[in-house]
């Protein structure tokens, strides 16, 4: 299946390293012409540089850290203010710190619904006007498999990330006749910093080694292997693409068949 992004302008969030990043890369291969944004921006250029380049794409990045989102909307704004129209927008942020929820901060709760839907929704509102004009619109969010079914010790972020799936459902339903589709990929457990900074911290509150906790998460996972982020790309970039036109206001899990719902 050959997907052809040629013509088609990309913003993906949380792209210096992880899903973010491979995302970004499948959308250059395929022809799109990308704009990464994350916070680091030495790690910004170095994805930059790996970013394919072929038929006049001109990939760029903005600089921002989405725990001030007042940043960010001027970040915006001014990467707008030549009238671009982006066609693809990738929402992905870094998932709040582990633990119950009934221990967390209400400010752990706060500044979590900050970096995922304010700043997801500011995001929304710097573009939609242009998947408008277009008529072609993809808006993608990278959440998390607890919208299907909590996961433990995960507490902020399962309570986060189902408020970002409604969201975006809502969305999905306001946007649809512009063109304009609004889907969740939910990673499953996945090679990335995130879920190795997942398995330390539950070796320090458990007293477990981390190869025995990473054995107990495998145990959970049909496959018997955790994802590539390539493999998270791999869903992005077919959401991006005019063979998605008709999926709309779906949560589609990555997961290998760990999530225990329909």
């Amino acid at each position: 299946m050959q997907i052809d992004l040629t013509g088609k302008k990309a913003i993906v969030c949380g792209s210096s390293q992880g899903i973010g990043k491979a995302a970004a890369l499948k959308l250059a291969v395929a022809g799109a012409e990308v704009t990464l944004i994350a916070r680091d921006e030495a790690k910004l250029k170095s994805v930059l540089d790996e970013l394919s380049s072929q038929n006049g794409q001109a990939h760029s990045y903005i600089v921002a850290d989405f725990s001030q989102p007042d940043h960010l909307r001027g970040k915006m704004k001014e990467f707008m203010s030549d009238g671009r129209m982006i066609n693809i927008l990738v929402n992905n942020t870094g998932g709040p710190r582990a633990g119950e929820a009934i221990n967390a901060e209400t400010t752990e709760f706060l500044s979590a619904f900050t970096n995922h839907l304010i700043c997801n929704q500011i995001m929304v509102q710097s573009v939609v006007e242009g998947m408008k004009k277009s008529g072609y619109g993809r808006i993608i969010n990278i959440i998390s498999t607890s919208v299907k079914q909590p996961l433990k010790g995960l507490g902020v972020s399962n309570t986060i990330r189902g408020a970002v799936a409604s969201w975006a459902k809502t969305l999905a339903n306001e946007l649809g006749a512009f063109g304009i589709t609004v889907n969740n990929v939910l990673p499953g457990a996945t090679k990335t910093e995130r879920l190795f900074s997942l398995f330390k911290t539950k070796s320090e509150t458990s007293g477990k080694a981390v190869a025995e906790v990473e054995a107990e998460w495998l145990k959970e996972i049909p496959a018997g292997r955790f994802a590539e982020p390539d493999e998270l790309a791999n869903a992005i970039l077919f959401l991006a693409s005019p063979m998605a036109s008709y999926i709309n206001g779906i949560n589609l899990p990555v997961d290998g068949g760990r999530t225990g719902s329909l």
